[in-house]
């Protein structure tokens, strides 16, 4: 039995004064200061930890002048905040001891769209995708491109002044800011924009904070232009962070913009912006070129940025090897190729924007004739994509290369702290030719990629922060890299901000150093924002690379081996792609209904860590205990796990914190398949709830839900009964007090009874063996699982007759355990033995030959990752069956005559068997339709996750998201289908419509004068 675990640290009592003196003052945002939220706040995508005091979310600007207020009070005088938007800054940005302030959960709203003057409004927390989201009907787009495009909010994009991808054609963030909303360190609310003279002196002469800012900045701008002129260096990626050179616009106008982005939080608090627009370009195209070697594409990218492309981006082999495993890999892989005895080491991806179709012709006809010219003949050949969503697809493999790196094995990862060095392009082959040099010289593994037409390159060193020796690299590299960059003409931050690296900036700045000091006087001059980063008031210290806590210290204590047992929870580097804000993407379902971090992949790895170290503190290896539980008597135990649940000493058990993430968790696997480092919190997630039950005391739905497998069949045998539970007020009462809600009837119709009737036989491994090599060819095993079996039995049945016409002899596999409710709420003992049962008698059917088919795809991908070790067969989903027998599929014209088809697929199926829904498209080409895919999210049924009474509420939340506006555009003429029971249990609940699995709408398209089924009223 686990012990209790209380989490280090407390809250400063200045603090805990602090929220409730919030409160009083009419703070109208959630404050939270529990263990968990502070756990998980004090990561982000770097290599440091700072847990802080609490997290403020505030609802509106009033929210962030009251916070500001209340620091101002003597009694707060010692505390200090942090701003924070995605929270995927790479060097500690937005890291603190202080207080966070985060506007991603509230302040996310898009105010305004003016699409004559091209002009946007927004609050900080709006993320960037969102925004171009809601842009895209006027035809227009925010700009600046980031591989976080996804998750980072414009009020984080500000703060960094970010940019990425076509930074050459389009610029930084700075280059579209036209105002912002913010808030300064005494309350003041102000709107920032450029001013012309008389503006400017009409503001300095203020006896005010506003007035004293502009009057330094104004000062600085004209006295030191000179040495600004001599110290900045002229390149795309111009040094940010008090942006002294850019103080005055072109057109000669002041614009304090230039200061505040770029200043990670350290001036002042963001509440909105106004942002500049552009048109969405009309064609684009993409030219993908391989390369033999990594240097080779180096310089070949210059000579493609001298021929006026939009931009240029080079990965190297490490990325490549990592993309190719990746789930966005199949719908890219036919760009790239193998080439015959030459091995890719590196690519180059050129970008053609163009506003018509000759436009782009003439365009990539130039590029082509200089690739094909002798002197670029190095190159191992190129693709071309013109179609939309194939540019998308190879866009996001490149945005996904960042958190690709940390998807190896092993405590040595690539990490972020040298990653975004900027010198001049032609200058890039001779600087990443020494970079390379001084890695290899530390005997480091790496991973490159970047802009080379902005000469930003991506760098990750693998190093284990666990180790000492590693731990020191961090400063010899950083001091090497530094020098090197200097020396290069470049800049050690050319796109993701200073952060803890801020000890560098006096070098940079040099004799301009002080001249940010004042800034940061003038702005903040108790050194409350952000304090330690970028500039400090004098006589305060910045940041140090090493002496800020790494995320290796806190994981020295777990052991490589159990880091390596918890389904990589502690390698999550923090990249947040978990935090996918869009709808429609199956990523993380829990995070989106709640917006709560705590419940998210990265949240719960965090939590996860944290617990496993808490564990080893205490000299707790958890693969232990589990055996021991095992083997224990689960009634012998019964007695303390209730004195557990009932001491009021075990409230503050850090235990319960993890376990209320895990709670929220719908098991759907995005993580595992999304999730660029293959955290698999389902994985881990059973492992912990195991370990937490055996202390506490379970639900009680909970061994209802477990043993449901088990008990359909007598359920079954007793259906009115049943049915009149689950059908009356009174009955669903009573569930609802037992956990349970939503529960589905049982139809009438038994599997079993007319599978026996229609002469089906069951696949016992004697009959099976006894077929001939030919009856085994011409056969199929069914593995209905018992949810489809009994409560949506039409799906197996239609199964059956389409196999019979397509000349195939249907076997049904014998009623078993499948196990993933077992395994999905932690009873991995029970599991592995029904699993073990399950998969011996799987395994016998496979040994002969003859093809296992799942029919409900949740259920068949189990056998692919829970049964990992025990089952070797392959449980086919249906359409990879299908597509295996595309000459059997012949349709009836009249039954799809004037139809059409869209497939709803499951989320683990999208996310675990990326090449799925391609596969299902391929099956009903066939049939001579052209099938369209609905890109939803997650239906919010999950198994038996919206049957449980907790979780209704996110469950209805999340199906209203994506899937009820596809469910109710569905017409009389649309076909609509959806592969999972539970899918199909969620909208016969919500809409009373049914569903029909495509093996209902094959077999009655392969059947002669027959109506295709609707999605028709239940």
């Amino acid at each position: 039995m686990i012990p209790r675990l209380r989490p280090n640290g407390s809250i400063p009592l200045p603090a805990v004064g602090f929220f409730q003196r919030l409160i009083e003052a009419g703070f109208d945002g959630d404050i939270e200061t529990g263990a968990a939220s502070r756990t998980v706040f004090s990561t982000d995508n770097s290599i440091y930890q700072i847990e802080p005091t609490g997290i403020l979310f505030p609802k509106g600007i009033e929210d962030l002048q009251i916070t500001a207020a209340v620091l101002s009070e003597p009694a707060f005088r010692g505390i200090t905040v942090a701003p924070r938007g995605g929270g995927t800054g790479t060097n500690g940005q937005s890291l603190t001891s202080g207080i966070v302030v985060d506007c991603s959960r509230h302040m996310n709203s898009i105010l305004e769209i003016d699409p004559i003057r091209r002009i946007a409004r927004v609050q900080a927390g709006v993320v960037k995708d969102q925004l171009n989201q809601a842009l895209k009907p006027y035809g227009l787009f925010f700009a600046p491109e980031l591989s976080t495009s996804n998750r980072a909010t414009i009020g984080g994009m500000v703060s960094t002044d970010a940019c990425g991808q076509g930074s050459c054609l389009y610029g930084k963030t700075s280059n579209h800011v036209l105002g912002l909303r913010i808030v300064f360190a005494d309350g003041t609310d102000w709107w920032s924009r450029p001013l012309d003279e008389e503006a400017l002196k009409e503001i300095a002469a203020r006896q005010d904070r506003v007035g004293e800012i502009h009057r330094t900045v104004d000062r600085i701008a004209r006295e030191k232009r000179d040495r600004i002129t001599e110290i900045f260096p002229k390149l795309n990626r111009y040094m940010t962070g008090y942006d002294l050179a850019h103080i005055r616009r072109d057109d000669g106008r002041f614009d304090l913009n230039a200061i505040l982005c770029g200043s990670e939080g350290t001036l002042a608090m963001i509440a909105e912006a106004e942002l500049n627009l552009l048109p969405i370009p009309a064609h684009a195209a993409l030219i993908n070129i391989r390369y033999g070697d990594f240097n080779t594409a180096l310089e070949d990218a210059r000579t493609l940025v001298a021929l006026k492309v939009a931009s240029v981006e080079t990965v190297d082999e490490k990325v490549l090897g990592l993309a190719r495993s990746d789930i966005v890999w199949t719908g890219i892989a036919r760009f790239f190729p193998d080439d015959a005895g030459r091995t890719t080491n590196g690519i180059n991806i050129a970008e053609v924007l163009a506003d018509d179709e000759a436009e782009l012709d003439r365009k990539l006809a130039e590029v082509t004739a200089a690739l094909a010219a002798d002197a670029n003949a190095h190159h191992l050949g190129y693709t071309i994509a013109r179609d939309h969503a194939d540019i998308e697809a190879i866009w996001s493999m490149r945005k996904r290369a960042v958190g690709l790196l940390g998807n190896v094995d092993g405590p040595v990862r690539p990490v972020a702290f040298v990653e975004d060095t900027a010198v001049p392009p032609e200058n890039l082959a001779a600087y990443i030719r020494e970079f390379r040099a001084l890695l290899d010289g530390a005997g480091l593994s790496y991973g490159m990629f970047g802009h080379v037409d902005a000469g930003v390159l991506h760098v990750r060193p693998a190093l284990d922060l666990t180790r000492n020796d590693h731990v020191r690299l961090v400063r010899e590299v950083s001091d090497a890299v530094v020098a090197l960059t200097r020396r290069y003409g470049g800049v050690l931050w050319g796109e993701h901000g200073k952060g803890v690296r801020s000890e560098y900036v006096p070098e940079f700045f040099g004799d301009l150093y002080p001249s940010l000091q004042e800034i940061k006087r003038a702005f903040d001059p108790e050194n409350r924002l952000n304090p330690g980063k970028i500039a400090t008031p004098s006589g305060q210290a910045l940041l140090k690379i090493d002496e800020v806590p790494l995320r290796g210290e806190v994981d020295r204590i777990i052991r490589n081996e159990i880091r390596a047992a918890f389904d990589n929870a502690a390698y999550c580097n923090g990249n947040g792609a978990c935090f996918d804000f869009d709808e429609t993407s199956p990523m993380c379902p829990s995070y989106k209904a709640t917006r709560d971090r705590r419940f998210s992949p990265k949240g719960r790895a965090a939590l996860m860590r944290e617990w496993l170290r808490l564990l080893a503190e205490k000299g707790i290896d958890p693969r232990q205990e589990a055996k021991r539980l095992r083997q224990s008597v689960p009634l012998a135990s019964f007695a303390r796990r209730v004195f557990n649940s009932l001491n009021p000493q075990n409230r503050d058990d850090f235990s319960h914190e993890v376990r209320a993430s895990m709670d929220t968790c719908l098991a759907c696997k995005a993580c595992a398949g999304q999730c660029p480092v293959k955290v698999s919190v389902p994985a881990f997630r059973s492992k912990f709830l195991e370990l937490y039950y055996g202390r506490y005391l379970r639900p009680l739905k909970d061994p209802l839900v477990a043993a449901i497998e088990t008990t359909l069949p007598l359920v079954h045998r007793i259906r009115p009964a049943y049915n009149l539970v689950v059908g009356t007020r009174a009955g669903r009462m009573m569930m609802r007090v037992a956990g349970l809600t939503s529960l589905p009837r049982l139809p009438a119709i038994s599997l079993a009874k007319e599978a026996a009737r229609l002469g089906v036989p069951l696949a016992t491994p004697r009959r099976i063996e006894a077929l001939s090599p030919r009856e085994r060819e011409q056969s199929v095993i069914f593995v209905a699982d018992a949810f489809t079996a009994y409560f949506d039995p039409e799906v197996a049945l239609a199964a059956i007759g389409l196999a019979r016409k397509m000349g195939l002899s249907p076997f049904l596999a014998a009623s078993h355990v499948n196990g993933k409710a077992l395994h999905v709420h932690g009873y991995l003992g029970r599991f592995e033995a029904a699993a073990g049962r399950t998969a011996h008698y799987l395994q016998r059917l496979d040994d002969v030959g003859v093809a296992l088919v799942g029919l409900d795809p949740s259920m068949t991908l189990a056998f692919r990752s829970e049964y990992k070790g025990v089952l070797k067969a392959t449980i086919l989903l249906p359409q990879e069956w299908l597509a295996a027998n595309l000459g059997r599929l012949a349709a009836s014209p009249s039954a799809i005559k004037g139809k059409s088809f869209r497939l709803m697929a499951h989320c683990t199926e999208r996310t675990n068997a990326p090449a799925s829904v391609a596969q299902w498209k391929q099956v009903f080409a066939s049939l001579g339709i052209d099938l369209q895919a609905v890109q939803a999210g997650c239906c919010g049924m999950a198994g038996t996750f919206g049957h449980e009474a907790r979780n209704r509420q996110i469950s209805e939340r999340l199906y209203a998201m994506s899937w009820k506006p596809e469910v109710d555009a569905a017409g009389d003429t649309d076909s609509l289908m959806a592969t999972g029971y539970s899918c199909r249990s969620q909208v016969k609940e919500i809409d009373n419509r049914r569903l029909p699995h495509p093996f209902q709408v094959i077999d009655k398209i392969m059947s002669e004068k027959a109506d295709v089924p609707q999605s028709d009223v239940a």
